[in-house]
């Protein structure tokens, strides 16, 4: 692949998947901005972080191949994809159709047929549609935990972020940051693929910018996206606090809202996280253990921050009874020895179908006793927080 001029492409982020490929950095990608990776980095090829992704379909099995294509058209962001070899076995090409932008080139071949292929797929791709600007007032940060494991924190999160995405109707308005980094179940629940990887900044935050941060997003709607990280059981070793920080930084800085999936234990950065929020959902399940655990969590955040947080405790899995062992909403609220803020429904059917499906239970069961008692939460904590962002009317003199 030899060429006697400059390629356009100079200047353009280009993903190459297939170690063969790093020949092609030469010429046809002269000035380009190259990253080399495994079929397995493909997923995650988005529009915002690749202008490009050439693949070289010699170098995998094809039928890795065509499913690491497949699960890339099910991104709705997904970024133009350039198919090269010898070998273009028909699953692949198939599954390529998929994408929104693509197109095939069988070696061998020039530099100017490189060239001129990759150059018609970046003319044609469509720029990735920037995330709604927050309101004049400013960003809303929500943060959600659970007061002991299992309560179904992760399950509110995702179904808060979706009625808040529902609420606002505006485009990549809403953005769900699941903390968990070591084994969060987020993007499991919603079916995405995680794509944040805030290792990669150890000792360099400060380059964590809008740009990064949407490499870092898997959308999961038009209105909601995801940030999430693959499983990484030495993640809350590796990730700095700085880097998290900064990432809520501009996150806050990005979307209308944010919702926090926060793990229960305290990380180095667990209090500035929660500080920053506008409201703290302490999410327990109606056994004594957990409403005991709630109120002392709750009691825990109240004074570590000095009052500067309230934190509200929601009931989660509530189960009509005559009779049970199940405590009654006012047995409950003598355990937390406070009146809880919010109560959601037990509905294991629609959780446990929509987790199998993947996605929220508001795509899945939208009748569910859950969806609407989360709509409810929503609703009202977004109007007080309205009510506490509006000015104060000036008294007349």
């Amino acid at each position: 692949m030899a060429s006697t001029s400059a390629s356009p492409l100079s200047g353009r982020r280009v993903l190459l998947i297939g170690a063969g490929l790093a020949a092609a950095a030469g010429d046809p990608l002269k000035g380009a901005a190259t990253e080399l990776a495994n079929l397995e980095r493909l997923p995650q090829a988005t529009a915002g972080g690749h202008d490009l992704v050439v693949i070289d379909a010699d170098a995998w099995a094809a039928a890795d191949l065509a499913a690491a294509v497949e699960a890339l058209a099910a991104n709705p962001r997904s970024a133009p994809v350039l198919l090269v070899g010898e070998r273009l076995p028909t699953p692949v090409v198939r599954n390529l159709l998929r994408l929104a932008s693509s197109d095939v080139l069988e070696a061998p071949f020039t530099a100017d047929q490189f060239t001129t292929a990759a150059s018609a797929l970046l003319a044609g791709a469509e720029p990735a549609p920037a995330p709604a600007a927050p309101a004049e007032g400013g960003s809303r940060c929500w943060a959600i935990t659970g007061a002991v494991g299992g309560a179904g924190a992760t399950t509110l999160a995702v179904e808060i972020a979706t009625a808040l995405a529902a609420r606002s109707g505006k485009a990549r308005s809403v953005c769900l940051i699941d903390l968990n980094l070591a084994d969060g179940a987020a993007s499991a629940y919603l079916g995405a693929q995680p794509a944040m990887r805030l290792s990669d900044f150890a000792g360099a935050s400060e380059r964590i910018d809008a740009a990064v941060l949407q490499a870092f997003v898997t959308p999961v709607s038009k209105q909601l996206d995801l940030l999430a990280s693959p499983r990484d059981p030495d993640a809350f070793d590796t990730v700095g606090r700085e880097a998290v920080l900064r990432m809520l930084e501009v996150a806050c800085e990005t979307y209308e809202w944010v919702v926090l999936d926060i793990p229960r234990h305290r990380r180095a950065w667990t209090l500035e996280a929660l500080s920053g929020s506008d409201e703290v959902l302490v999410i327990s399940e109606l056994t004594v253990p957990a409403l005991i655990a709630a109120r002392s969590l709750a009691e825990e955040i109240e004074t570590v921050l000095g009052g500067r947080s309230q934190p509200r405790i929601v009931l989660n899995r509530l189960a009509s009874r005559m009779f049970g062992p199940a405590p009654s909403m006012t047995e409950a609220e003598r355990a937390l020895q406070r009146k809880a803020d919010a109560g959601v429904s037990s509905d294991w059917e629609a959780a446990a179908a929509a987790a199998n499906l993947g996605g929220p239970i508001a795509q899945h069961r939208p009748k569910s006793k859950i969806v609407k008692d989360v709509a409810q939460l929503v609703e009202r904590l977004a109007e007080t927080g309205a009510r506490r962002a509006a000015p104060t009317p000036r008294r007349a003199a």
